[in-house]
């Protein structure tokens, strides 16, 4: 039995293996997934001296613990928590230092959603597809952690980031999500497409890694036949029957058939990522590039 692992002890909401993802397969069916905040996944890496590419432990609202069998460098970032070794309090958004058969407790989400907890060497589960990312939709990858659950480790190529504590973002007080309208925003009333960048939305608590759903007016449809499936893409804002805009996460389904109003800036998504329900969502029209 290796000693390059972790031990579940709490599992947590919902915390999920991921990494940079599995792009370039939506052709079979595919979705990309991986880490929805990821700029703060590649953040913690960063801080254990992980590649990019190494895979992380995203939690959800209140995240989990873990017992290492050896000694290990860990980073949590990403929504703020209480990090705690054995009982003691520990720095978030640094690197610190885990004996082997110590508790890391990774506490719940102080604002935002979703933490991110990086360990030297990377979460080393089987790849699938190329991607060690779970996948909630299509049921590729690791399945979410429960009690219990072993995961084993990499080994560490580099020195962890010698710093005190690494900035991040606040979880946004206001998501504002910049769209290029399209490409079937002619199925929907010239005040719907109005509406859809003038009224206030807020995050809905039905809101999951597949979709960052809405409360707010419907948009109403000039169209009202039905429109054959297509590809969709991350970002792409999907107004199913009841009129409120879904705005597609890592998860998403590569077709649908409900009309695509909108896309929002890849930029603007790892913030969606940590908008806790009831945040304000507005949505503003910038032209195609």
């Amino acid at each position: 039995m290796t000693d390059r692992a972790l031990s579940v002890v709490r599992a947590g909401a919902l915390t999920t293996v991921q990494d940079l993802g599995r792009p370039g397969h939506a052709h079979l069916g595919v979705p990309r997934s991986g880490a929805l905040d990821g700029p703060a996944a590649a953040l913690v890496n960063r801080l254990v001296g992980n590649p990019p590419e190494a895979a992380v432990l995203e939690t959800t609202l209140n995240g989990c613990a873990v017992r290492p069998r050896s000694t290990v460098t860990v980073a949590v970032g990403g929504a703020p928590c209480r990090v705690t070794v054995d009982g003691r309090p520990v720095a978030w958004g640094a690197a610190v230092r885990v004996p082997a058969g110590a508790l890391l407790d990774v506490g719940g989400a102080m604002s935002g959603v979703r933490s991110y907890v990086a360990v030297s060497g990377g979460i080393a589960v089987e790849p699938v597809l190329g991607s060690r990312s779970t996948d909630l939709l299509s049921g590729l990858g690791p399945a979410p952690l429960t009690d219990g659950t072993v995961l084993p480790l990499g080994r560490p190529t580099q020195l962890h980031a010698r710093v005190d504590v690494a900035p991040q973002p606040a979880s946004p007080s206001e998501l504002v999500l910049r769209v290029t309208p399209g490409p079937r925003d002619d199925w929907f009333t010239p005040a719907a497409v109005r509406a859809f960048t003038s009224h206030p939305y807020r995050v809905s608590a039905a809101s999951n890694r597949i979709g960052l759903r809405t409360e707010g007016p419907a948009l109403e449809r000039a169209r009202t036949c039905e429109l054959p499936s297509e590809g969709v893409v991350l970002g792409a804002v999907q107004v199913p029957p009841d009129g409120r805009p879904v705005v597609f996460l890592a998860d998403h389904p590569t077709t649908g058939g409900y009309p695509v109003i909108a896309v929002v800036r890849a930029a603007d998504l790892p913030a969606a990522a940590q908008a806790v329900p009831g945040t304000p969502v507005r949505f503003v029209a910038v032209r195609r590039r």
